[in-house]
């Protein structure tokens, strides 16, 4: 009986070990990867063009000391504190009386000095015939040619005195000697003016606007390397056009020129002082301004340049995805230099003839069969600025007070990974391309808010849902939220917008479903000179692999 069982059990187990082998073996082979459809472009050395900006601070090109000439009482400020005046407007009015009264005493001192001379005159037409007569003596005839010499000096000192206080009267009324902005009155009516307290107020000339800025050395050395050796085009001074940026990220609509380098370095700051002058016609741009200069008409020379969508930023910098002869893709680590436009600059890492995929990398891996189209290479475009693409500097914008350094090329150290493809599970979008709008990564989600705004639009809420969806699929990821501060206007109000920002980014998250605890918020960092005009309305949403991503 025992026999019996065993050997049932025996075929039992064998009949389990061929219906096992038989399900393996009708179980389908896996599909092949199918090759990705990809556009890329054929490097090839061109020249780009290149814009430097720098941090810039408006002066008037003629700011003139409104100042009394006379010492008197002052009896009426005449213009509006703040106004715009022009050229002959009256400003201020002092009192005329004593001024009037000794232009009169003037007058009567002319008038006897003139009766003197008459009388003088006079005397010298009766002694010259006589003493030619020998009538009188010849020292009588000198005593009268010189009564009348002196008659008529005095005659000539009492017409300056005469002059003298009628400008004096004259100064009594004081007017504006340019067009331009007036400032406050340092003085009040009624009060003494002397030599001490002479100054009543400034007028500053608005039309041209100086722009100054400065260059480092190093900065100045470096341009003068690359200059020589070919590798940047350089027009003259005077032809490098102009543009600004103003404080909330609206372009200036005048374009100016430089007008001004200084020869020497300045012992104080170690830079160079440059300016540009800027026509201001309808006076929008005042004196004591900061703002973004971008200086146009350099070119870098037989460059490599790949559009922005192409460079991606990984754990080993910055890098592209390329296909080899064989039609499969690599990973190429290059050095990105300056970002201008709708292109990126390539240091190192390409050589003309790569190809260089600009789309659907996000299905990429190396060694992964693809399909290349080969499209045009976008040509070279100048960005002059945010405005026309809905960028602004958010809240403050410009430059730190005080800054008036230069800050260098803003697109050399901008991250390139800024402009990367769309993270899985969202779209991609085009960088910052209107307010609010969203530019989702490889590894983080950058957030546009639109300028003093702490406010989600859509977009970026489409953007975080995507955020939420691979924090779902991935338990052991966490993320880092932090934004950024603008280094102008007022510190702790762009500290506030920041946080505030921030914390609405964390609380559509929560909302969205992600735990608090995988969420790790940052102090804002500060925005500095050369970097991107938007960043300081940029929320950054980052995956941490340190913490099990």
């Amino acid at each position: 009986m025992t026999h019996g069982i065993r050997v049932a059990s025996l075929c039992l187990s064998l009949g389990l070990l061929v219906s096992v082998v038989g399900c393996h073996e009708n179980k389908p082979a896996a599909e092949a990867r199918p090759a990705a459809n990809v556009d890329v472009i054929n490097v090839a050395l061109r020249d780009v063009p290149v814009v430097f900006e720098y941090v810039g601070q408006t002066e008037s090109s003629q700011q003139v000391e409104i100042r009394a000439r006379v010492n008197g009482f002052l009896e009426k400020r005449v213009y509006t504190e703040g106004s715009l005046v022009h050229a002959g407007d009256v400003m201020f009015v002092m009192d005329r009386k004593p001024f009037e009264a000794t232009l009169d005493a003037a007058k009567a001192e002319l008038a006897q000095q003139q009766a003197r001379l008459q009388t003088a005159q006079a005397n010298l037409a009766r002694v010259r015939p006589l003493a030619a007569k020998n009538a009188l003596s010849q020292k009588d005839l000198d005593d009268s040619i010189g009564q009348e010499q002196a008659a008529a000096a005095a005659v000539e000192g009492a017409k300056a005195n005469v002059i003298s206080a009628s400008l004096n009267l004259g100064y009594t009324t004081i007017t504006a000697p340019v067009t331009g902005l007036s400032s406050f009155a340092k003085r009040q009516d009624g009060s003494y003016i002397d030599a001490a307290n002479s100054l009543l107020t400034y007028v500053a000339k608005l039309d041209p606007m100086w722009i100054n800025f400065s260059l480092s050395e190093n900065e100045m050395l470096n341009l003068r390397t690359q200059t020589q050796n070919g590798t940047l085009k350089l027009p003259p001074v005077g032809k490098l056009e102009a543009v600004i940026v103003l404080a909330d990220g609206s372009i200036y609509p005048e374009r100016g020129h430089i007008a001004f380098t200084d020869a020497s370095l300045s012992s104080e700051t170690g830079t160079y002082l440059i300016r540009a002058a800027m026509p201001n016609p309808t006076g929008s741009l005042r004196p004591g301004q900061f703002v973004r200069i971008k200086l146009l008409g350099a070119q870098r020379s037989s460059a490599v340049a790949v559009p922005q969508s192409a460079v991606q930023q990984g754990p080993r910098g910055a890098y592209v995805w390329t296909v080899d002869k064989d039609g499969k893709a690599q990973q190429r680590v290059v050095e990105a230099g300056e970002w201008n436009g709708n292109a990126w600059v390539i240091k190192s890492g390409l050589h003309p003839g790569d190809h260089v995929v600009i789309d659907n990398t996000l299905r990429l891996m190396p060694g992964a069969p693809v399909k290349a189209n080969l499209v045009e290479t976008p040509s070279a475009a100048v960005n002059i600025g945010a405005a026309a693409d809905g960028q602004d500097s958010g809240a403050g914008g410009g430059a730190q007070a005080g800054a008036a350094g230069a800050s260098g090329p803003a697109a050399a150290n901008a991250s390139p990974s800024a402009n990367a493809q769309a993270n899985a599970g969202t779209s991609a979008a085009q960088p910052a391309a209107a307010s609010g709008e969203s530019d989702v990564l490889g590894e983080h989600t950058a957030l546009y808010f639109a300028s003093g705004s702490a406010s989600l639009d859509a977009q970026s809420a489409d953007a975080l849902a995507g955020v939420a969806r691979r924090l779902v699929a991935e338990p052991g990821l966490r993320l880092v939220i932090s934004g950024y501060t603008d280094s102008t206007g007022s510190q702790a109000a762009n500290q506030r917008l920041a946080a505030a920002r921030a914390a609405t980014v964390r609380a559509a998250l929560v909302v969205a479903g992600v735990k608090t605890e995988r969420i790790e918020m940052r102090k804002p960092a500060q925005v500095v000179a050369n970097d991107p005009p938007d960043k300081s309305r940029r929320v950054d949403v980052t995956f941490s692999p340190a913490a099990g991503g």
